[in-house]
């Protein structure tokens, strides 16, 4: 059964536009089974905007993924505090990735622009608030955020969450399970922004934890932090203990595979 109400148009989804059409794309995604052929175009495009992925994000380094709003101003504390924190990892030898829009987004970026770091974002197509910011050196533009989402974890060997919105609670969430379920490596989660993230824990802790819904490993596992350096330094230390990260030349392009 088409789960997408009759009345909803095109027009509903956005402009005529490519943006338009990308939206009416990803619904239509979404709104149950189509034809077999249609499906399978549909997963040729899904591939090709993988390899897209994989092929521009192959060279940009060790990364670490920052989160946060799109919709907090460069007069916001948070603002500042998340250009601070894309500084201080930018001077700890790490390309900071992030959504690649406005807000958290590009502070981090902006930051790590400011001390002569990389900067990378992985932007994805929306009707608002979500256009590439002007501090990156590589960006990739997705149509669907779980392919995105697939970007920003598998570069990175740390995540750092700034208070933001939905978008953000479900990009930290999907990494503290991809961690607590031994999918992904223990890389460090960290929450910078202690007044926003501390009611939080304390949810977590008085309702989720008496339920047995999870365990306390998993909520010790969050870094709770709003100094930069120390966020770096943890970071710094974690991936090269832990995971034998070493500082030293990044992949080059090879001309022959047309890179």
């Amino acid at each position: 059964m088409n789960k997408q109400p009759e009345s909803t148009t095109v027009t509903e989804m956005g402009d005529g536009g490519p943006m338009g059409r990308a939206l009416a794309e990803e619904r239509l995604f979404l709104d149950g089974p189509q034809s077999r052929l249609a499906e399978l175009k549909r997963a040729f495009r899904i591939f090709g905007e993988v390899i897209h992925g994989f092929r521009k994000l192959h060279f940009v380094g060790p990364c670490v993924t920052v989160f946060g709003s799109a919709r907090f101003g460069e007069d916001h504390p948070y603002y500042d505090l998340g250009r601070r924190v894309g500084a201080e990892l930018a001077k700890a030898g790490f390309t900071v990735m992030t959504g690649g829009g406005p807000g958290i987004m590009e502070a981090a970026n902006r930051g790590a622009r400011e001390v002569g770091g990389r900067s990378v974002g992985c932007n994805i197509v929306l009707p608002h608030e979500q256009a590439p910011n002007p501090y990156l050196d590589t960006f990739v533009d997705f149509k669907y955020f779980f392919v995105r989402k697939l970007m920003l974890a598998k570069y990175s060997y740390a995540f750092v969450a700034l208070p933001g919105g939905f978008g953000t609670l479900d990009e930290l969430y999907e990494i503290a399970t991809l961690v607590q379920t031994r999918k992904m490596d223990l890389f460090p989660i960290v929450l910078c922004g202690q007044d926003f993230w501390r009611p939080m824990l304390d949810f977590l802790s008085a309702s989720m934890i008496p339920e047995k819904t999870i365990d306390q490993s998993d909520i010790d596992r969050f870094i709770l932090s709003d100094s930069p350096e120390e966020i770096a330094g943890r970071v710094r230390e974690v991936a090269m203990r832990h995971f034998g990260l070493r500082k030293g030349p990044v992949a080059k392009p090879k001309w022959w595979l047309f890179e």
